[in-house]
């Protein structure tokens, strides 16, 4: 409906109401809708063109909405949705809140109530916390259905919270915080991971599970047998359970290699990946599983602040001097597949091995040089991802020669 037919079909009711000034055409059209809905008795039928739509719609036309945001808070059994929208006056405007099942009937019936309320010639953006993986059923759901969506962190998200004036704290109240954050914000869209990423993160995820039962495993049996009368019975057990840790982790490993078997070019990859000195097969498919092959990864700077490797300082005037450190505000998985690879490298090449020992020199703190080259070669994987070319170790030697 244009501007100048949403007029006639109104004006038809009220035309001196209508004489809008720029600064107050807004405040008009709420008087007029509001006028209209007390005139409504309990159970009357409204009347062909004078109806509240009509002026939702005039509404819609006069403020010119540039962005709508479903923010939704989600738990394990229902979604906690808010519509916003936000106009050219980039004024946030949070109208409409409701509560649906989490589960697929309760996302075809959230989506019918966001089209019933929002402008359907604008693109809707559902924005969501990445709330350990109740949220996945509803991005998965949507991504399908070619849907704009956004998953944002939840420290971000309570960051911004924080500077609400909001002191109560429910979930209709969180997700209208997501919503204004979704429409404040200039989000990145959500891809849905590549099924072989998928598969093979909860594989290797899977897989660091067990290794770390079968340490616990271990150091109790160790504990039992330095007892002065240790229990037989239970020191088998323990013993069955290993093996059985033992025959999973290589059925895992049997696993992963089948479904990189499936794709020639990430083989490739893989073995490019792996002339990295200290980077083994399992750090290689963990970090690519991890990113989904470096898919929504711009460059390095952000995927060292998406590892959480990133420094971070705190300091202020002559009060406040803060020692640096790493944020560890990302994916703790990289962080962890990383560290046995930056020993080794330090131990058998000569480039991470300068690395360490001059900043080991500088500070004297060994564990923030070994964090250096954990991001060194993380680094390194990203740039080797990208380039398609093994590593070499004369690069430096010859981009020198080539200067000189």
């Amino acid at each position: 409906m244009t501007t100048q037919t949403a007029h006639q079909v109104c004006s038809q009711r009220d035309p001196a109401s209508f004489l809008f000034y720029p600064l107050e055409f807004e405040q008009n059209v709420r008087s007029i809708a509001w006028r209209y809905i007390q005139d409504i008795q309990s159970g009357e039928k409204t009347k062909k063109d004078y109806s509240l739509s009509v002026c939702i719609k005039l509404f819609k036309v006069m403020t010119n909405i540039v962005k709508q945001v479903a923010g939704i808070d989600v738990a394990q059994n229902e979604l906690v949705v808010s519509i916003g929208r936000m106009d050219q006056s980039i004024e946030a405007d949070i109208y409409s809140c409701k509560t649906f099942a989490n589960k697929p009937s309760g996302f075809a019936a959230m989506l019918v109530w966001v089209k019933k309320h929002t402008d359907n010639q604008l693109a809707v953006r559902y924005v969501m916390e990445a709330t350990g993986v109740y949220h996945e059923k509803l991005a998965y759901y949507l991504a399908d259905l070619g849907i704009e969506v956004s998953i944002v962190l939840p420290n971000k998200i309570s960051n911004y919270f924080r500077t609400l004036e909001i002191k109560t704290i429910t979930d209709k109240t969180a997700s209208q915080a997501i919503c204004r954050f979704g429409l404040e914000r200039k989000l990145e869209l959500w891809k849905k991971p590549k099924k072989i990423f998928r598969s093979l993160k909860q594989l290797t995820r899977e897989r660091d599970q067990l290794i770390a039962e079968r340490t616990m495993i271990k150091n109790q049996l160790h504990a039992e047998q330095a007892e002065a009368q240790p229990g037989e019975y239970s020191i088998k057990r323990m013993n069955e359970r290993i093996k059985l840790i033992n025959k999973q982790s290589a059925e895992i490993l049997l696993e992963i290699a089948g479904h990189i078997k499936q794709d020639i070019e990430l083989v490739k990859q893989i073995n490019n990946i792996l002339s990295i000195p200290g980077v083994g097969k399992i750090t290689a498919v963990t970090v690519l599983a991890e990113t989904n092959g470096f898919d929504l990864i711009r460059n390095k700077k952000q995927l060292v602040s998406y590892s959480g490797l990133d420094i971070i300082v705190k300091d202020s005037g002559t009060s406040v001097k803060g020692k640096p450190k790493i944020s560890k505000k990302g994916n703790r998985h990289l962080r962890k597949a990383m560290h046995m690879p930056a020993l080794t490298a330090i131990r058998n090449d000569q480039r991470c091995k300068a690395i360490f020992v001059r900043l080991v020199s500088k500070h004297s703190i060994k564990m923030k040089a070994v964090v250096a080259v954990q991001r060194k070669l993380l680094e390194m994987i990203y740039t080797i991802w990208k380039t398609n070319r093994p590593y070499d170790k004369e690069y430096l030697q010859k981009a020198n020669t080539i200067t000189a």
